[in-house]
């Protein structure tokens, strides 16, 4: 039975199974003819046991269950579909980088194009200049397998990219000047919310136009997904950094090396940094609170570690202690950027200084600190193997997406498993560390450092953690009212959904599909 929540397409089945579904050009478009997809005839996928993703595949989004549990949510799987609504001649592709820069940018754009133009025969794909604003101020670029053959060899984004500059009307109105039926945002959070809005007024004006996403964060805060691409390479490059202030401080009498990482609201780089290098002794993130004076305070462990150690290493994310630097500088509170984020104070240079002030002040020993700001240097090198492999799927699970006529969505790793997310799910919340979830635990216990959280604050994070999603899972699921058809309901998107709720061993043997 499908329903809408939240202008979401809602599918349920049977054993508590919810499909959160994504919107498609059919939904607001009657009539739309079909075409064979190009891929039964390409020389690459003739070696495929089965070309086509099964219309009934879809991913869970939690794994972990029990046996009386619900089925929980699931998203459609990516992939090939058998029909395809757009002729490879009638397409013209745009492609789009929006906000921050991060590793691997390059090699999503390149293989968006190499993916239409090998898989599906496309010949027409632009590039938008310089961001969302690009749309309406700047010329485009003409992008093809040759054009785009080595830019994943480099850092940033050839197409360019801004904060801002998201005007709706005038972005749709170019897009329907130039002809344009597929858009691709490759963006973060604030992105994925602009391309949102534009699904949504390509749909008011009912275009066949399919608006596609790639999530791009190096913070990894967007929810759902397993990780965002350029978050490997991110971690890797924090090893340089990591390393040099270990080298710096274990080479003198007291040394503290201080290394500052990005992460604005979610301290992912700086928790996972930390795990993969050994040599650090504190991590400090803005999920997990920290003081500075008094019993159980940062001065008193550094005191205690060095004395230990003769040395320490000390991670902080931009983002962590954000709360005491406005104490002492209110002023800066609501300073924001061009996409509305909130302009951090430097907490790096705070503390390193706070650090010196503090051991100058009690005369008990004579330290020395460096402090290392590898921030953009990280996100501006190319993206490593792991990262390359992953833009590759995101890209080309994009493309078998538009071209099947999916709209409205982000493609997206749920489980090991390339999925269609509802833009809403994307934009829902930022994805955080849980400091109440093992993950931290294991950082602690591999730093060995304290928590810094005092009993008023834990009970506090303990209630407020844990964000629910609108249809939530475990527990929460008793919230949501599961309906079992009570005869086969019609077909949505060319699904079954009589079938929808079976176990998988009733479906087609997907494991080897494309």
């Amino acid at each position: 039975m499908a329903s809408s929540d939240a202008n979401m397409k809602i599918v349920h089945g049977e054993a508590g199974y919810i499909l959160e579904d994504v919107p498609h050009l059919s939904d607001y478009i009657p009539n739309l003819p079909t075409y064979p997809n190009p891929l039964r005839s390409n020389p690459a996928y003739s070696v495929v046991k089965q070309y086509f993703v099964h219309v009934d595949d879809t991913v869970p989004q939690k794994v972990v269950v029990h046996k009386d549990s619900p089925r929980g949510v699931h998203f459609r799987r990516a992939g090939p579909r058998q029909k395809v609504y757009f002729k490879s001649d009638d397409v013209r592709a745009c492609i789009v980088t929006c906000g921050g820069l991060c590793p691997g940018l390059n090699t999503v754009i390149r293989e968006i194009v190499c993916g239409l133009s090998y898989m599906y025969g496309v010949n027409s794909v632009i590039g938008i200049d310089g961001g969302y604003r690009g749309f309406y101020s700047k010329n485009t670029v003409t992008l093809t397998p040759k054009v785009v053959n080595d830019i994943h060899k480099r850092g940033g984004t050839f197409l360019g990219t801004s904060r801002g500059g998201h005007d709706t009307n005038k972005i749709v109105d170019s897009i329907q000047d130039r002809g344009i039926n597929q858009v691709y945002v490759i963006g973060g959070d604030g992105t994925q919310r602009g391309a949102a809005v534009i699904y949504e007024e390509i749909r008011r004006r009912g275009l066949k136009v399919a608006v596609v996403g790639i999530p791009k964060t190096i913070d990894n805060d967007i929810p759902v997904i397993d990780k965002s691409f350029g978050f490997d390479t991110a971690v890797e490059e924090a090893q340089r950094a990591i390393n040099a202030a270990h080298v710096e401080a274990e080479s003198v009498e007291n040394g503290i090396g201080i290394v500052k990482l990005m992460g604005r609201y979610s301290g992912f780089i700086a928790m996972y940094a930390t795990l993969a290098s050994r040599d650090v002794d504190c991590c400090l993130i803005p999920e997990s609170p920290f003081f500075l004076e008094g019993n159980g305070g940062l001065f008193e462990f550094i005191e205690k570690r060095l004395k230990e150690n003769g040395h320490m290493v000390i991670v902080i994310a931009e983002g962590a202690g954000q709360d005491l630097l406005t104490e002492e500088n209110a002023q800066a509170m609501n300073a924001k950027d061009a996409s509305g984020n909130k302009l951090l104070q430097d907490v790096g240079l705070w503390i390193s200084q706070r650090i010196k002030d503090h051991f100058a002040r009690k005369n008990k020993m004579a330290i020395t600190l460096k402090y290392i700001d590898p921030t953009y240097m990280i996100r501006a090198v190319p993206s490593n193997a792991s990262d390359n492999v992953y833009c590759t799927l995101l890209a080309q699970s994009a493309v078998h997406g538009a071209m099947a006529g999916f709209t409205g969505y982000t493609s997206g790793l749920v489980n090991g498993r390339q999925t269609y997310i509802p833009f809403q799910r994307i934009i829902e919340r930022q994805n955080q560390v849980v400091i109440t979830d093992r993950m931290w635990a294991r950082l602690l216990s591999s730093t060995n450092q304290p928590s810094f959280i005092n009993p008023k604050d834990g009970e506090k994070i303990k209630k407020t953690e844990q964000h629910p999603t609108r249809l939530s899972e475990g527990k929460n699921c008793k919230d949501v009212e599961v309906k079992k058809a009570e005869k086969p309901p019609t077909q949505i998107l060319g699904v079954d959904n009589s079938k929808v709720g079976q176990n998988s061993e009733n479906h087609v043997d997907s494991s080897n599909k494309a």
